[in-house]
């Protein structure tokens, strides 16, 4: 048996069927005909700083730190100029901003010294930038190299386990069940389809199942009664 073939024998099991998986992608793609991210940024370092940024941040407190600071270093070389505690000034409304503004300086420097400045379209590349990791990784993928990745956030495990279309216990096992069952005329943005759903309607605390285009096909048992 392939390796690959092993791993996915080895996940927890769907509890639904195809059809009825390719019927939630069907209604979500319909809400959302291009679905992108909501992350703001002008080029490929800029996003792979943003994502980075966005660890336990929302995408509008980055998007509010970064407005300004992509206007004057839209480059690794002009992120390296800017320095450290120009950096951290300008981010210092995100959380773990100390750490981050730090990250943000040695993946530039790693990128002038070894990539020719370029973001590299490898996750064995990515992951070795300082603060990116395999969900950042696979944000910069799907959203600039069009690679057919799923980013697991909190969204994405909550709306996967929920609905029953692709259980998993982690991240990986979530990411890998959804890739195995994903019909592949959508996997080109299904990754932001699920992570908008669970955003905006699945939500954690107290899901919009009243308004869930998706609410008769779900597995979830304790849905929100319209208020």
């Amino acid at each position: 048996m392939a390796a690959k073939e092993k791993l996915y024998k080895d996940l927890p099991r769907p509890k639904l069927n195809r059809a009825q998986i390719e019927e939630i992608y069907r209604r979500l793609s319909v809400e959302r005909p291009s679905p992108k991210t909501e992350l703001d940024y002008v080029n490929p370092y800029t996003l792979v700083v943003a994502v980075a940024l966005s660890a336990q941040a929302t995408d509008v407190g980055v998007n509010r730190a970064t407005k300004d600071l992509f206007v004057i270093a839209d480059t690794p070389e002009k992120m390296l100029a800017l320095g450290e505690d120009t950096v951290r000034d300008y981010i210092k409304t995100i959380g773990l901003y100390k750490t981050k503004a730090k990250n943000v300086i040695k993946l530039s420097q790693l990128l002038v010294d070894e990539y020719d400045s370029k973001v590299p379209d490898t996750r064995e590349d990515l992951i070795r930038l300082p603060g990116v990791g395999r969900k950042t990784a696979n944000v910069v993928l799907h959203e600039i190299f069009g690679q057919p990745t799923m980013a697991v956030d909190t969204h994405i495990f909550r709306v996967s386990n929920r609905t029953g279309m692709a259980p998993g216990k982690d991240v990986l096992e979530v990411e890998l069940n959804l890739l195995r069952v994903t019909p592949e005329s959508y996997l080109i943005g299904a990754h932001h389809w699920v992570l908008l759903h669970g955003r905006y309607v699945c939500k954690a605390r107290t899901p919009e199942c009243y308004a869930c285009p998706i609410q008769d096909i779900c597995q979830y048992k304790k849905k929100t009664p319209a208020p």
